[in-house]
């Protein structure tokens, strides 16, 4: 995927149920293309350019990793579902739904498919007027002038009246700010990473992953498992004790929650399935020395991944001290985790089950798995 985007986006409806027409464009944008950071009020503006009826005008940032070509294609196709058909040739008219591309960040781009800025943005005031309520500092990079400055400077003397209905963001169905403290487990290669740095980008949450690429005896241990397990297992307890102490004692009030792609018991399950009967033994006795003051996470969410899946992600992400894992390997992990989770108590433990999902190249994964959350957690 690319690198995020923040998009600006102008809607407008003038036909049928105008309102409806702007809510289902914007629930379709987040369904199939990205994050709805903020939405505008919904301003009802005169036609411009011909004869028509009242629109309903708004703007929207929209936050995506898709690219801007694809972001444009993805908005013709919801104009399309809702009945819009551009013919270019016809000029102005009246129309179910407008989706227009403003600004992409700083970026300045001239193709067929697409120019940004819009050309027409800063003749527009059904556009400047939404466009400074959601991002006043924002600046064109072609007419070094910001919003407010284009807005004064505007020729178009259209009167704008502000409805008083607001849009709903159909991101906000997703609810994770109940908790201080969420922890992301699964197996190796089951996406637990991928899916705590989206989630954290999306709902703006303090981000913990665990420092494995760090741990020197990481290689060596796939290489001479018997040798290198308890160096690596105790190596690994002491970092992850060290890191979630520091990482959940540092408060940052600018993040919702925080949220970790590992939960410090798995060091007791990786190490039970690694270690020999009299190591694991002692390794026990310190691991629930340093358990007893550690922070527990509120949500424990373990990502379920099958053997054939899990080997697929591993062959895909291409860790070379990786490429040799036995089947046999992971089922014991899976099996280790699953008999910790079935006799867990203490935790509220949400097992979910993504063996034909691909959460990373397929947002409706995306959203259902968000969904399977959320809606698990209404239930407690």
């Amino acid at each position: 995927m690319d690198t995020q985007r923040k998009i600006f986006i102008s809607l407008g409806s003038n036909k049928g149920d105008r309102l409806k027409y702007l809510q289902d464009a914007i629930n379709l944008i987040f369904q199939k293309i990205g994050k709805i950071k903020i939405i505008s009020k919904v301003y009802n503006t005169p036609a411009l350019g011909f004869e028509g009826d009242y629109f309903y005008n708004c703007c929207i940032i929209l936050e995506t990793e898709i690219s801007p070509e694809k972001v444009m294609l993805g908005l013709l196709e919801i104009e399309n579902s809702l009945g819009r058909v551009r013919d270019e040739q016809v000029g102005y008219q009246s129309r179910t739904i407008d989706l227009d591309i403003l600004f992409i960040d700083e970026e300045i781009i001239d193709t067929k498919l697409l120019q940004v800025p819009h050309p027409e943005l800063h003749k527009r005031k059904f556009v400047l007027k939404p466009l400074l309520e959601i991002s006043p500092k924002l600046a064109h990079p072609i007419l070094h002038k910001n919003i407010a400055v284009l807005l004064e400077e505007c020729e178009d003397a259209s009167n704008l009246e502000s409805i008083n209905i607001w849009l709903k963001n159909p991101s906000k169905q997703f609810q994770f700010s109940n908790y201080n403290y969420i922890a992301i487990e699964g197996n190796i290669g089951a996406g637990k990473t991928s899916l705590t740095k989206m989630i954290s980008k999306d709902f703006n949450a303090k981000l913990i992953l665990e420092r494995f690429a760090e741990n020197p005896f990481l290689p060596k241990f796939y290489e001479d498992s018997k040798r290198y397990a308890f160096t690596l297992e105790m190596s690994f307890l002491a970092d992850r004790y060290q890191q979630i102490s520091d990482d959940l004692s540092q408060l940052d009030l600018f993040k919702d929650f925080i949220i970790s792609d590992y939960d410090i018991y798995k060091s007791l399950i990786f190490s039970k399935i690694t270690l020999l009967e009299d190591e694991f033994k002692l390794y026990r006795k310190l691991f629930y020395l340093m358990y007893k003051d550690i922070a527990k996470p509120e949500l424990y969410v373990y990502l379920y991944q099958n053997t054939e899946r899990l080997q697929l992600n591993i062959k895909k992400r291409g860790r070379d001290y990786e490429q040799n894992i036995e089947n046999d390997y992971l089922d014991k992990i899976n099996s280790g985790y699953l008999e910790f989770l079935k006799n867990q108590s203490e935790l509220n433990v949400k097992i979910i089950d993504i063996s034909d999902r691909d959460f990373v190249e397929n947002r409706a994964d995306y959203l259902w798995l968000l969904g399977e959350i959320c809606s698990k957690n209404d239930e407690t």
